[in-house]
């Protein structure tokens, strides 16, 4: 079943659709939870486990004609802006997290070798390193983007341009690049 298909069942009752929604996304809300809070990863397990219980307490409020995965974004963005505002402050990603996210099957990079990419990914502002991540790591479209963080199309696009702007410079000022 795809994954609307397993929302309609899950509005309808079926626990067995909703272990494999569960089993389909977790390990890739884990990662996207800890890129986001820039965390250990227990407020990140956290995260996760509070938008999965939100997603089917509220399986109602999932129309099934839209696309799922930006519908579950919003849903687990939402859950990591909650437990940020709870615990004070975003701090630095630790290694157990960098871990989970690596091991990721669905992931087609290996941030291990793209470490400085990764730390600097880290070192952008909020509203440009989501989208970044978005776009990139979790292959929504800018539309789709858009809709996840109620945001104008046109605000998402700037956003990420600016965000692809200051990781190129400080890549290249990193490894001594001129403007090439």
């Amino acid at each position: 079943m795809n994954d609307n298909e397993l929302m309609i069942a899950i509005k309808q009752g079926d626990q067995s659709a909703f272990r494999q929604l569960y089993d389909r996304y977790y390990d890739y809300a884990v990662r996207v939870a800890a890129i986001v809070l820039r965390n250990q990863s227990s407020l990140a397990l956290d995260a996760v486990q509070e938008a999965f219980i939100r997603l089917y307490r509220n399986a109602e409020s999932f129309r099934d004609k839209q696309p799922f995965k930006p519908w579950f974004y919003t849903v687990l963005l939402n859950e990591c802006k909650r437990i940020a505002a709870k615990h004070g402050k975003l701090i630095a990603i630790g290694d157990e997290a960098l871990q989970a996210f690596e091991k990721g099957s669905l992931d087609q990079h290996r941030f291990e070798e793209y470490a400085e990419l990764y730390e600097e990914l880290q070192r952008l502002e909020e509203h440009n390193r989501i989208p970044i991540i978005l776009k990139y790591i979790h292959d929504l479209k800018d539309q789709e983007i858009a809709d996840t963080l109620g945001e104008n199309l046109n605000t998402i696009k700037s956003r990420i341009f600016k965000a692809k702007q200051k990781l190129r410079q400080r890549l290249q000022t990193s490894f001594g690049g001129g403007e090439g």
